[in-house]
């Protein structure tokens, strides 16, 4: 599995939702930051401005995408002159089943439609690429740009907009797609000479292909020297130049995504701790329990059952 899978995977919670709406104007709705949710946001038709504080107000395009990550929230309206209606509106707002439209109209004019979804991560694991996101991504739209972004919103506004059999299937894995192609826009839109972090090891080929490495199989006995080899460095050039991006020596980010990916484990499956702890690399259950319970403040057990 590749990194920007890896982490996705990895650290989501809950069931994704997404909505297709019409905002009959005047409106202004005001989206309200959850801890450790993505959102996105694309303007499928209508007036639409991005209002946030500090600010001027922002016109948007139709096939524009926003991509929020925390922060103090935003808010969307037909005109930045409308005052706010109605209380905040949170991913537990979003609903597949009663928020479908066709055609809406109000006040004698086309309504704003738009389509939002909100994917739900784990706060207390927030992946260093997603923390390094900014809080509110604004992604225009650009005829060539992006085609495989646009494709998968047209689908997803489809299937929103015509419920068919199968759908509670299709929406989930539409709107896994729509935010791994957003994440992905978004990382290829940052300038090269600007890149750093995340965004510079994304693109630094030595550095990225040890990360597959980690990603693809953590229970692999990496070494430093075995990891600089999938990069095609040698180990200390390799070690610094991991340490610079990612902001951790190599072996400090591998036992962080172990940890990581044992958890989601220890959520979703009632595999018994041996058989976790091998998947992430330890051939002794002990050892894992130890590990896990320093990194997360519980046994496995413990975690398992709370979770």
């Amino acid at each position: 599995m590749d990194v920007l899978s890896a982490v996705v995977t990895a650290l989501r919670t809950g069931r994704p939702r997404s909505a297709r709406v019409a905002w009959p104007a005047p409106w202004h709705q005001r989206f309200a930051p959850v801890p450790g949710a993505v959102g996105v946001q694309v303007l499928l038709r209508g007036p639409c401005w991005l209002i946030t504080a500090g600010a001027e107000p922002t016109p948007l395009a139709a096939g524009d995408v926003l991509l929020s990550h925390g922060g103090p929230g935003y808010a969307l309206a037909d005109s930045p002159s409308n005052p706010p209606t109605g209380p905040a509106c949170g991913p537990e707002d979003i609903t597949t089943m009663d928020r479908y439209v066709n055609h809406v109209t109000g006040s004698g004019s086309e309504a704003t439609v738009t389509l939002c979804g909100a994917y739900e991560l784990d706060p207390a694991r927030t992946h260093p690429l997603l923390a390094e996101l900014p809080t509110l991504a604004h992604l225009p739209a650009q005829l060539g740009r992006h085609a495989d972004l646009r494709a998968v919103v047209d689908l997803l506004g489809s299937e929103l907009q015509r419920p068919r059999l199968g759908g509670d299937a299709v929406l989930p894995a539409l709107l896994h797609v729509m935010l791994l192609y957003a994440l992905r826009a978004w990382f290829d839109e940052q300038p090269s000479a600007g890149r750093t972090g995340w965004a510079a090891a994304l693109h630094d080929p030595a550095t990225l292909a040890a990360l597959h490495a980690m990603h693809r199989d953590p229970a692999h006995p990496w070494t430093v020297a075995a990891l600089a080899a999938e990069g095609g460095l040698s180990r200390a050039p390799f070690a610094r130049r991991f340490t610079a991006l990612i902001g951790q020596p190599p072996l400090s980010y591998l036992t962080w995504w172990r940890m990581s990916t044992a958890a989601r484990l220890l959520r979703e499956s009632d595999a018994p701790l041996q058989a976790i702890a091998a998947k992430v690399g330890y051939t002794s259950e002990f050892a894992f329990a130890a590990a896990f319970k320093r990194e997360f403040g519980a046994a496995p057990g413990r975690y398992r059952t709370r979770a």
